[in-house]
């Protein structure tokens, strides 16, 4: 995610009039999380069925897949995305004209 580039430099106050570019890409994953979280549901649930499939047929690496892959939606949704919108947001704040 290109927002997320942003977030060192950002940390160490080096904001330039360059990132406001990023300002489209947040604004479109801030209408569309609501979306992309219902289709993060339903590929999760997806996988507790394919967990359970796993662990029937005693296929431990099918189940390790299924929670490594659980594990990165759930960091999307509650990390990357929110992070990613924030960049957006301060970039408003520090930009003020662009909207």
């Amino acid at each position: 995610m290109p927002p997320l580039a942003l977030l060192a430099p950002m940390a160490e106050g080096r904001v330039t009039p360059e990132m406001r570019s990023v300002i489209t890409l947040t604004d479109q994953l801030k209408a569309d999380m609501s979306r992309m979280l219902s289709e993060h549901q339903a590929i999760v649930q997806a996988l507790d069925e394919l967990g359970r499939a796993a662990r029937v047929e005693r296929h431990p690496e099918v189940s390790r897949f299924v929670e490594e892959l659980t594990a990165h939606a759930q960091t999307e949704e509650q990390v990357l995305y929110p992070a990613a919108i924030v960049v957006g947001e301060y970039l408003k704040l520090k930009f003020p004209a662009v909207r």
